[in-house]
Formats: C-alpha cells, sequence, structure tokens
C-alpha cells in the first residue's frame, strides 16, 4: 500500500466545535426519531430507551473509530475512499454505493412519513390513501425544487435543525416540570427480549444519519474540534433523545404506540393540548421534509453525477440542465424510483412498507460504516501512534476498545436486522446487483475504458 500519506486540502477551514457540533446533533433530526420511533415503543414498551441508548452509544463507536480517517483522509468520497484504499475497489465500491444508494431508497419511505404528517392535519380518506397522496405530491414538489436549481444554505438548514432540537428539549423540560407517570414504566420489558431486540435496529436508524459530520474533516479551523466534535455530539443527541423518550414513556400509554402518529405528537398533546400536537407534528414534518430534500435527491444526484462523467454509471446521470446546472436526469431518476416506492407503499401498506425500506438502510449504511471502521483500523496500524498524534491531530481513546465496540454492535444490528425471510430476500437481491455492477466495472477497467484510480 506504500506509506501512508495525511492528504492535504484545499477547502477553507472555517468551521470551529461549534458549527461541527451543531452538524452532528443535527443530522440526527430525522423521521426516524419522529415516526419510527413509534414502531420501536410498539415493539419493546418501556425497554425501548434502553434500546435507544444502546443504539445511540453504537453510533458514537462507529463515529469514533472513524475521526483519524476523517482528519488525517478528509474526501469528498469519504468511506468509499478510505475503504478503497486498505481493502480494494469491490469493497470501495460497496461502500460508497450503499451509503448514497440507501438514500435513494430512503426517498419513498421518508416521503411515506412527511405524507403520514400532512394528513394529520388534511386528511383525505382512507390514513393510507391520504399518506400515499401526500407523499407523492411533496416528493414531487422537492425535486422540482432541486432541477430548478432551488438551493437551501448549509446555515439555514444547520438553524432549522438546531430549532427541532430546541423543541425536543423544551417538550422534555416541560414534560418532567409537569410530572411523569413512573408507574408506566413498568414492566420494564413486557414483550420480552425479542421486543427489545427488534427496536434496536430501529432506534440505529433513528440516530444514523450523524455520520455525516466524518466527512467535515477537511473544513474544521483545528482537526482537534473534529475529534471532540465527535464525541460532544454523540453525547448530546443520546441524552437529549433518551430524554424526550423517557418523558414520552411516562406521558402516554406504550401500548398506543404505532406508526399511523407520531408519539410525540400524542405526548405533547397531552402536555400542553392540541397547540403542543400541532406544533410537534409541524417540527416533524420539518425534519422529514429537510431530510428528503438534501439526503435522498440532492446528494445522491450529485455522486451519480460524478459517477458517470467518468463512465462508473450511464452518461447520461452526467447530463446537466442546461439553465440551472443541475443533474436533471439523475435527479429524474430518483423521482421515478420515489414514486414507485410510494406507489409500493399504497399496495404493501404505508406503515409495512416504511419499516421495511427503513430496515434495509440500516443493513445497508450498516455495511457501508463497518467496512469503514476496518479501515480504520488498518489505518491506525500504518501510521502508528506516534504520526496519529503529531500529524493527524487527534487519536481515538480507548483504542482498540472503541472500533471493537463499534464492530460488534453492527454485526449485532446486521443479525437483527434480518428478522424475516423478506429482509433477506430484499438483501440478496440489492447484493446481486451490486456483483453484476462491480464485474462490469472491472471488466470496463481491464479493457482501459475507464480509469481504475478514480475517487468520488
Amino acid at each position: 500500500m506504500g506509506d501512508p500519506q495525511i492528504k492535504e486540502v484545499s477547502l477553507i477551514r472555517s468551521m470551529g466545535f461549534w458549527q461541527i457540533w451543531a452538524i452532528g446533533v443535527g443530522a440526527v433530526v430525522g423521521d426516524g426519531i419522529f415516526l419510527y420511533m413509534g414502531q420501536g415503543v410498539s415493539a419493546a414498551g418501556p425497554s425501548a430507551l434502553l434500546a435507544f441508548a444502546i443504539a445511540g452509544f453504537l453510533q458514537m463507536f462507529i463515529m469514533v473509530a472513524m475521526g483519524e480517517l476523517s482528519v488525517g483522509m478528509p474526501e469528498a468520497g469519504a468511506m468509499s475512499v478510505w475503504v478503497e484504499r486498505y481493502m480494494g475497489k469491490f469493497f470501495g465500491l460497496l461502500s460508497g454505493l450503499t451509503f448514497s444508494v440507501g438514500w435513494v431508497v430512503l426517498g419513498g419511505s421518508i416521503s411515506v412519513a412527511l405524507g403520514r404528517f400532512m394528513a394529520y392535519w388534511i386528511p383525505i380518506g382512507s390514513l393510507d390513501t391520504g399518506t400515499v397522496i401526500w407523499a407523492a405530491v411533496w416528493f414531487s414538489i422537492f425535486c422540482i425544487m432541486n432541477i430548478a436549481g432551488a438551493a437551501i444554505a448549509g446555515i439555514s438548514q444547520l438553524i432549522l435543525v438546531l430549532m427541532l432540537v430546541g423543541i425536543m428539549v423544551i417538550f422534555a423540560v416541560a414534560g418532567i416540570i409537569k410530572g411523569v407517570d413512573m408507574s408506566q414504566m413498568t414492566p420494564f420489558f413486557p414483550n420480552g427480549v425479542g421486543g427489545f431486540s427488534a427496536c434496536i435496529p430501529i432506534a440505529t436508524f433513528a440516530y444514523m444519519g450523524a455520520a455525516c459530520i466524518c466527512t467535515s474533516g477537511s473544513e474544521c479551523k483545528n482537526p482537534r474540534d473534529l475529534g471532540r466534535a465527535l464525541v460532544w455530539s454523540s453525547l448530546t443527541f443520546i441524552i437529549v433523545y433518551c430524554l424526550a423518550l423517557f418523558v414520552v414513556l411516562g406521558t402516554i400509554d406504550w401500548k398506543s404506540a404505532s406508526l399511523d402518529v407520531s408519539i410525540f405528537t400524542v405526548a405533547a398533546e397531552t402536555i400542553w393540548g392540541p397547540i403542543g400536537g400541532t406544533i410537534l407534528n409541524f417540527a416533524a414534518w420539518l425534519a422529514a421534509a429537510t431530510c428528503l430534500i438534501m439526503g435522498t435527491i440532492y446528494t445522491p444526484s450529485r455522486i451519480f453525477y460524478s459517477m458517470a462523467k467518468e463512465g462508473y454509471m450511464p452518461k447520461v446521470l452526467a447530463r446537466v440542465n442546461p439553465k440551472t446546472k443541475t443533474p436533471i436526469t439523475g435527479i429524474v431518476i430518483i423521482w421515478i424510483i420515489g414514486i414507485l416506492g410510494i406507489l409500493a407503499a399504497m399496495a404493501f401498506g404505508a406503515a409495512t412498507f416504511y419499516v421495511t425500506l427503513c430496515n434495509q438502510a440500516v443493513i445497508a449504511w450498516s455495511i457501508s460504516w463497518g467496512l469503514a471502521v476496518i479501515a480504520g483500523i488498518y489505518y491506525r496500524k500504518d501510521l502508528g501512534i506516534e504520526r496519529i498524534k503529531n500529524e493527524v491531530g487527534w487519536h481515538q481513546p480507548l483504542y482498540p476498545a472503541i472500533p471493537i465496540l463499534a464492530i460488534i454492535g453492527i454485526l449485532y444490528v446486521l443479525y437483527l436486522c434480518f428478522y424475516d425471510m423478506a429482509q433477506v430476500v430484499g438483501f440478496v437481491i440489492w447484493m446481486g446487483i451490486y456483483i453484476i455492477y462491480y464485474l462490469r466495472i472491472k471488466s470496463k477497467i481491464n479493457k482501459g475504458l475507464i480509469r481504475a484510480d478514480v475517487q468520488f
């Protein structure tokens, strides 16, 4: 592999500790924490609180385990670049594509969440019918906005997600002041270990966006700020969300939890009345909307554009709108996939569809994270602790315990994700598609049609 280098970058190092911390905390505010949590509580009862704490610390271990690579090898391609260097192109492309394609697949499920929130205000027919209609409407609107070149400034989105976190903090504090009913916390494991275990992948989905903080190493004023932010942002979202969930479990009957409405909305109505439910539902809608705009449409369309330019994907994905300078074909294809997903939600039931796709995303991203954590172990072995300290500027605490715990946790989550044959079949299908794709790419490289050293 040769002597590993500390990557020199030309991006502006403009972010301090608090900006990076806010990105890490805000990234986990999405549809999962507001809507999918109801599924977790329904499965685990009060023990969902423990499941969300465990999942939070798992995410923290993963983030910290990738910290040295984030600072020492800051790349736009992040995981795909790190993994390719230390584990080869097969796993490098797998790591990058599971991350980006995972976002595309989630377009349908997050749209369903968005439609669910809208159906709370403006019902159309049955709950599932209204959910699907509103999901299609808003997903189409956001795709058109992306094609038109409408961009959400980073600072605006940061302010938005911080407002959402603020609402959750106010909610938790108000609930504690009003008082929680501890009798609703017993029995703590009403559905046994099985129900508790089923909640862990759900909780993992709620936190999984936080890993995006690892891509900010090239824009930190002080690389050590990223290392500290990895730890403190993790602790922040673990405390905030577990505290909010504690209030929910002490306010409503956990047996009423489902995907039909956010459990935060129900609890807020109990604490503040109808206006509280409306505020929490609006916050949840905004969370899903920002996740949909930036995650499922903007990010993958740009990744596919870059890959298409180099011949790693069909050239049509590199087509840019001459007026708006946006990758129009990629966005249209993402829209088609999203609409097909929304129609599938109508066929199979919105709740079933949402849970299945979210679970597949956990599988895909867990694989991507696991490969990145292993690459981080290789990176530490190649550089050695002294170079890590002196040249990278930050090193993992408790090494090698952190990456070992991260890998154990990832394997456990993957084990739990394959809870029925549908999940196995889904995994086999997309992994088979990837293998065919990779063999085609390898053939092109061998024929000299595309470069082998491209990094995304």
